[in-house]
């Protein structure tokens, strides 16, 4: 999906319209600004970071506690994962140098970061917690937040015109990979119970 719409970014291509297209009809309607505001404020670093980072916190508390051997590693594979956003959000943003929806100025808006933030941090929060916990309706209601979060901050992205649908979804896609590979890495470090444990 990544490498799908990455390529039809960079090359204008016929995708693209129905990008504008859907980006019109979200932005006409649906959900108030103000609540948009507030979902596309749930990907910024301000507010997404620091939930990832007290879950982190409890959750590596936690498992010293309970004896956990590498207790460290869910916070530290949490860590790597925020790196990389950057790391691969702005090179991709300058290369590609896409322009906003109007009347956002200048370009670098594919891929979004803020829904790469949220994927990462209520991604990796999700996850930390889902090790700790045993119940299987908690675990779902954990899972199905984590979603809500994501898919609202994306929502909230294209409804105030911050970005183009596009833009989402393939952060999305390129970071929900790289959750999926931290949830494996949670596995093979020991971690019982992941998602899909």
């Amino acid at each position: 999906m990544f490498a799908l719409v990455t390529w039809q970014v960079a090359v204008r291509g016929p995708l693209l319209e129905r990008d504008v297209a859907l980006s019109a009809r979200l932005r006409s309607g649906g959900l108030p600004d103000g609540v948009a505001e507030v979902l596309a404020d749930l990907g910024a670093v301000v507010v997404a970071v620091p939930v990832l980072a007290v879950v982190a916190g409890v959750c590596t508390w936690w498992a010293r506690r309970t004896g956990v051997p590498r207790w460290w590693a869910g916070a530290a594979g949490a860590g790597v994962l925020l790196v990389l956003v950057p790391l691969l959000v702005v090179p991709l943003k300058a290369w590609l140098a896409r322009s906003g929806p109007p009347p956002m100025p200048g370009t670098g808006y594919y891929p979004s970061g803020h829904t790469a933030t949220a994927v990462v941090a209520y991604g990796a929060a999700v996850a930390l917690l889902w090790c700790r916990v045993r119940s299987t309706w908690l675990r779902w209601s954990l899972g199905c937040a984590g979603v809500v979060l994501v898919a609202g901050t994306g929502y909230g992205l294209v409804r105030r015109g911050y970005h183009w649908p596009l833009d989402v979804v393939a952060s999305a896609a390129l970071f929900g990979a790289l959750w999926v590979g931290y949830v494996l890495f949670l596995h093979r470090w020991g971690e019982r119970g992941a998602p899909g444990g």
